[in-house]
């Protein structure tokens, strides 16, 4: 039977030219040198071998970000192997929960789109779907966030420094990439010449999907110099500092640029982009090539069916190289013809935007491009004619279109607009929340929607329910799980099973019962890390997520400043105690983000420290807020602070982990919480605040933040006690700064949701003096947050834009013996 099932797999192996997973057996281990390239051992089951032979689109999902956290847990609970693995870890006198600690979060990401391709591996995995994650292998992640003396500091995060047990390097996949050299135009077609080489060496994580038995692959390159790296540069002997000089190579995948939602046009951070890139698509090319189906010849040379095999997605325009590197490819390589390989392209790949901010649209010089990539500038260009040519035929003399419409940005400094690349060579253009996906339709990509509208679709984001209920609060979990069952946890619309409950008053202790043991067990964990005593049965006011002007942390702090005077205005009066948690890194170079962390720990230090306030009301900065800490907060929050200006959060997806783990949202009508309110009912939300429509008409009758400064009396005291060094007596001029761009350039209309947020807040503390009754909408929102799953994201992803359907099929585990 050992001899037939390797006989099978090498015939397999020869008709599909796939690597396959080689089978360990007792007596034949598996040897470390078997190609190992698209599955882990499942993969010989016989609907496998259906699978291979039918071979399906493979989905590549491509991300300069994969924020993954910590892994070990995640395998677990994905194999079901938890209680196992406690009790095995118990049995040799150990704690799981330390074991769990000691292991470093995989930071490869800044926040929410790394965070939302760390969730989609997860959910493409548990449909099943050929897919694989493709990035970098940062040597260091996202920073370590320090705060001394109230100021963030930044520490190199070293997260591979004791190694990674769940990464396995891949060799004999290595691969080359080309910079800088020169284009030489032949009879034989294009050249690219003299150009520098760097190595991509492939890193592979498993990515396992939930119960089924099915894993897929991350794949992560890290940028590895050849060994006559500028050697022939050094030929007077100067050997040392030759080999010294590899490190410029080898920087490439050094770090992750710790920016969120803006754009640093830096050569390294293009490098970072094409390399990944560049090694991907040799990656994919060779798996279409080597599975020859139909065909006899020794490799597939058509690319006829390469759309048909082959879906990539751009997670934001990081990737957007990949387009002009597959028609270089097509056109120079593998000599198609340019209209040929430009339809090929458009239908292979995908774009997903992020964002509408313009400081975060990629709009890369063209002298840079010249220097580093220059038979892409070319591509980019001859891609960019073409279109313009199109667009005049159907708009003619509309030059302003035209210059609206270019991928080259004319002026001091010629760019190229990245965005508008993604949009023209992709077949498919998607936002990431209903709200998101209108305005990208109506001002960020408006003449490209009337051109083209069929293109543009929205892809609400999601969350893994596996991740951010299961593993991170399990309580919760097995009380759901005892009313409802386990399905929801592959299909979180049952959690509409939930709404008959809301009234139960068993079922309402129960959930109440879940959140206190969460509170307490995080203010014990407070207390020990932070050296902080709270109150666990105040209010959990928590306003994590990264530190930006758009996402208001400012507001919050007023809210805080305003209540901290009502309490010193009357202390006799009964306030509801509140444990407000303000949490996030700032971009190292944005000077208004640190300032705001500044403000948080200032108010802290006098709010904490004012014995007429005493414990009902804590100001707490979340240090180092990251993945791992994120599954200790999200289950012990009451109340989830979503207060970014109407129009400019996408979508946000930590919005969604706390209204699945028993917390009330306070927020404007903006990203996903719309369609959040729409799903659990706007009065299960505290919603407040401008909405887009005011925002416009704001902008255009004009912002004038004094305004409100001169009639909110309260809102008047709050700035000026800021403005004062009431909260820096050592320093009366700190937050100046902040005092003059809330008064003089806010463009986030601080100010102009003051009121509505005050009263709003006013409305929080009102419900949360009825326990029953916020209890009552808190497992409401739970049972209506079943749309917010990424799997229901992935699946529509997969329908409506990559063409395949996702499969519930759970293959049984290799070492159950079968008929």
């Amino acid at each position: 039977a050992q001899e037939a099932l390797h006989g099978w797999l090498s015939l397999i192996q020869h008709l599909t030219g796939i690597e396959l997973a080689h089978v360990a057996t007792p007596s034949q281990p598996a040897s470390r040198h078997q190609p190992r390239d698209f599955c882990w051992g499942t993969w010989m089951h016989p609907f496998k071998i259906l699978f291979f032979l039918l071979l399906p689109q493979r989905i590549y999902y491509l991300s300069l970000e994969f924020y993954m956290g910590r892994t070990l847990q995640n395998t677990m609970v994905n194999l079901g192997l938890q209680n196992a693995c406690d009790e095995a870890i118990y049995q040799l006198g150990l704690d799981l929960e330390e074991l769990e600690e000691i292991e470093e979060d995989a930071g490869l990401g800044n926040g929410g789109l790394g965070r939302l391709a760390a969730c989609f591996l997860d959910s493409m995995a548990t449909l099943g779907l050929a897919a694989y994650g493709y990035g970098i292998r940062y040597e260091f992640g996202i920073f370590n966030q320090k705060i001394v003396n109230g100021w963030q500091v930044e520490e190199a995060d070293d997260w591979l420094r004791y190694g990674n047990p769940w990464e396995k390097a891949r060799p004999e996949y290595m691969l080359p990439v080309h910079f800088y050299g020169r284009v030489e135009h032949t009879p034989d077609g294009v050249k690219w010449l003299d150009t520098q080489v760097v190595l991509a060496m492939p890193y592979d994580t498993p990515v396992p999907g939930y119960k089924n038995n099915t894993v897929n692959t991350m794949r992560l390159w890290s940028a590895k110099a050849p060994n006559d790296f500028k050697l022939q540069d050094f030929n007077v002997g100067d050997y040392i500092e030759a080999v010294l000089d590899r490190n410029l190579a080898e920087n490439i995948s050094r770090v992750l640029y710790p920016n969120d939602n803006f754009f640093e046009g830096k050569e390294l951070r293009l490098k970072q982009e094409y390399f990944v890139v560049a090694a991907t698509l040799q990656d994919i090319i060779r798996r279409f090539k080597s599975s020859k189906f139909g065909c006899r010849d020794p490799v597939r040379t058509c690319f006829e069916t390469f759309p048909d095999k082959v879906a990539i997605q751009l997670n934001d325009t990081h990737p957007a190289l990949s387009i002009p590197e597959l028609m270089r490819i097509l056109v120079d390589v593998e000599k198609v013809d340019w209209d040929k390989a430009w339809e090929i392209t458009k239908k292979t790949c995908a774009y997903t935007n992020h964002t509408v901010l313009p400081e975060a649209l990629e709009r890369w010089p063209v002298s840079m491009f010249e220097k580093l990539l220059p038979r892409h500038l070319e591509i980019i260009y001859a891609i960019n004619q073409r279109h313009l040519d199109h667009v005049a035929a159907l708009f003619p003399g509309d030059v302003d279109r035209l210059r609206r419409m270019s991928v080259i940005e004319e002026g001091d400094c010629k760019r190229i607009n990245m965005a508008h690349l993604c949009v023209i060579g992709s077949h498919a253009v998607n936002g990431v929340a209903r709200i998101h996906s209108e305005i990208v339709k109506q001002s960020v990509f408006k003449d490209f929607y009337e051109l083209e509208p069929e293109k543009f679709q929205n892809k609400t984001n999601g969350i893994t329910p596996r991740r951010w209920l299961l593993l991170c609060n399990p309580g919760l979990a097995d009380t759901i799980v005892e009313k409802i069952g386990e399905e929801f946890l592959t299909d979180l619309s049952q959690l509409k099973k939930l709404l008959p409950l809301v009234s139960d008053e068993v079922f309402i202790r129960d959930v109440a019962k879940v959140k206190q043991e969460n509170k307490l067990k995080f203010s014990a964990f407070l207390e020990k890390e932070y050296k902080v005593k709270i109150n666990p049965s105040s209010m959990f006011d928590v306003h994590v997520k990264r530190i930006h002007e758009y996402k208001r942390q400012l507001l919050n702090c007023l809210h805080v400043v305003t209540l901290y005077n009502r309490i010193k205005r009357d202390p006799a009066k009964a306030f509801v105690p509140r444990t407000v948690m303000i949490g996030g890194k700032a971009a190292p170079g944005y000077h208004m983000a640190k300032l705001i962390i500044k403000l948080v720990t200032s108010i802290g230090d006098v709010v904490n420290h004012d014995p007429v306030v005493g414990d009902r009301l804590k100001v707490i900065f979340l240090e180092n807020y990251r993945v791992s800490l994120a599954e200790k907060v999200i289950p012990a929050a009451d109340l989830s602070q979503q207060i970014s200006t109407a129009g400019t959060e996408a979508s946000g997806t930590g919005n969604m982990k706390f209204m699945l783990n028993g917390a009330l949202t306070i927020g404007t009508m903006d990203g996903a919480n719309v369609e959040m309110a729409e799903e659990a009912g706007a009065e299960n939300l505290f919603i407040f605040g401008l909405r887009v429509e005011d925002v416009e008409a704001l902008d255009r009758k004009g912002y004038n933040a004094r305004e409100y400064y001169d009639h909110l009396p309260e809102l008047k005291q709050a700035v000026d006690q800021i403005s004062s060094g009431f909260f820096s007596p050592k320093e009366p001029d700190c937050f100046k700064d902040i005092v003059n761009m809330l008064m003089h350039h806010d463009r986030f209309k601080v100010f102009a949701d003051y009121e509505a947020y005050m009263q709003c807040q006013a409305q929080v503390d009102q419900l949360y003096r009825n326990p029953k009754e916020w209890t009552k909408k808190v497992i409401r929102n739970i049972a209506c947050s079943g749309k917010f799953s990424s799997d229901r994201t992935i699946t529509e992803y997969a329908r409506e834009i990559w063409g395949v359907e996702p499969s519930d099929l759970q293959i049984p585990p290799p070492n159950i013996p079968r008929d």
